[in-house]
């Protein structure tokens, strides 16, 4: 009590100085808030921004990757009911020719579908007439354009005919362009045409 004053009664009155700097505790950088920051925690946030970015890296990783996914099993289906299509439209034969129709028009939609369908009947007559066979052997085919839930197919097609007049035909190489829709959970053929 060195510096402390006593009042009259003989107790000790403090000083108006305040407090001796010497009993004050030193605060540490944890307690301080304004201090400086810790490395500790720097390295803290840039890892957690490192693990952020790597984990939005991944997700769109594997979005593109489903993705591309989702596009390979659509061309392939387009591709193939392109494929099938040509078969069918060059495969017909005078005894099951109602058949080989209905096959064509169970893959076709839209317009190609109403026009085959309407003139079926008479096509089927002509086939029968004439003992007509046809049968198409498929060469390469690929997607020329894909957009959405279209493709434009091209399909190069052998086709050996016969008829009554004409037993055996040389065989004839065409190419066709065919458009392969999306309709619900099929796709289906839109529109033929044959190319040069």
């Amino acid at each position: 009590m060195g510096d402390d004053a006593l009042s009259g009664d003989g107790a000790p009155v403090a000083s108006e100085a305040g407090p001796d700097p010497s009993d004050v505790a030193p605060q540490t950088a944890a307690e301080d808030p304004a201090g400086d920051r810790s490395p500790l925690r720097w390295v803290l946030i840039a890892g957690l921004a490192v693990v952020v970015a790597l984990a939005g890296l991944t997700g769109w990783l594997g979005y593109r990757a489903h993705q591309q996914q989702q596009d390979d099993a659509q061309r392939e289906v387009f591709l193939q009911v392109g494929r099938q299509a040509a078969q069918n439209l060059t495969s017909i034969d005078w005894e099951q020719a109602e058949a080989d129709v209905q096959r064509v028009l169970d893959v076709a939609t839209g317009t190609f579908y109403d026009d085959f369908h309407n003139r079926a009947e008479p096509f089927i007559e002509v086939v029968r007439e004439a003992k007509s066979r046809s049968v198409g052997t498929l060469g390469e085919a690929g997607i020329e354009s894909m957009s959405g839930d279209q493709a434009t197919v091209l399909v190069a097609v052998t086709v050996t005919s016969s008829n009554a007049g004409a037993p055996e035909q040389a065989p004839r190489a065409w190419r066709m362009r065919l458009t392969v829709q999306r309709v619900g959970d099929d796709a289906k053929v839109s529109q033929v045409e044959f190319v040069q």
